[in-house]
């Protein structure tokens, strides 16, 4: 069973797309995001609920179904490997947010660059 708690602003910082966020902007959206740890073997993008949010990397290694690797530091808005599920192949720390929360405080602009 997946463990969840919020994400920590300083984790959010390390992500490159993030890091230029005003510091309460970055405080509002690490209140809304979700983070998860996953097992090597677990995945993410499961559901369609799950492709609905804002996803990045913390920590870790996921691969995609087309062999595509997403590292930490990596986002899945809109990139190619979005629409499929992701699978930890290390121990991997994820946080996720609502897409209106993400579009409200960093813009929708930064997701087509995800």
């Amino acid at each position: 069973m997946p463990r969840h708690q919020l994400a920590a602003v300083h984790e959010l910082a390390r992500i490159e797309m993030l890091a230029g966020l005003p510091g309460e902007t970055l405080g509002r959206l690490a209140e809304g995001m979700i983070r998860r740890d996953l097992a090597p073997g677990e995945s993410i993008l499961d559901s369609d609920d799950e492709r609905e949010r804002f996803w990045v990397v913390i920590s870790g290694l996921l691969r995609a179904r087309n062999g595509e690797v997403v590292r930490a530091g990596d986002s899945v808005g809109e990139s190619a490997v979005a629409g499929a599920p992701l699978q930890a192949l290390t121990p991997t720390v994820v946080a996720s947010c609502d897409r209106q929360t993400f579009d409200q405080l960093v813009g929708p602009a930064s997701a087509q660059d995800a």
